[in-house]
């Protein structure tokens, strides 16, 4: 980042167990919270059938008043939903909301004016969060760490 810039606000979100599953629910609630409070939500996650699975979530999760409206992001589409879910393809304006499930700070960080980390407890993730950690401070951003009870 260039001097006298600021960074986008990251906060990690460490779940205490090691389901997959369970960590696609959280992002449904960070997701839904964003978007009742007028946000654009990008979710990057690097594996295609999680990211399908976090799809079918965003449609039967919550009440029946909390429908997300979203869409898949495939090739160079137009999007106008205001949660979109991608693996590669990017909307073209800022991002209000970035939930990174991959593996790697994804490129897009940067255009992001609030990044959720999700971590769970599974060991390989975990390492990839830490290493995500580490590239963040790097960038000159502190990360928050919130440490996330079992339900």
């Amino acid at each position: 980042m260039a001097d006298g810039e600021t960074g986008p606000a990251v906060a990690f979100y460490v779940l205490p167990g090691a389901s997959a599953e369970a960590r696609l629910q959280f992002a449904c609630r960070i997701t839904d919270k964003a978007y009742r409070s007028g946000q654009n939500v990008l979710i990057w996650h690097s594996d295609r059938e999680e990211l399908a699975r976090l799809d079918e979530l965003l449609w039967v999760s919550g009440d029946d008043r909390s429908f997300i409206p979203h869409e898949l992001v495939a090739g160079r589409e137009t999007c106008e939903a205001p949660v979109l879910l991608t693996h590669a393809t990017l909307p073209p304006e800022r991002i209000d909301v970035l939930i990174n499930l991959a593996e790697a700070v994804p490129q897009c960080a940067s255009r992001a004016a609030r990044i959720v980390e999700i971590v769970d407890a599974d060991q390989a993730r975990r390492q990839a969060g830490r290493e995500r950690f580490r590239a963040y401070r790097e960038l000159g951003v502190t990360p928050a760490t919130h440490h996330i009870a079992s339900e």
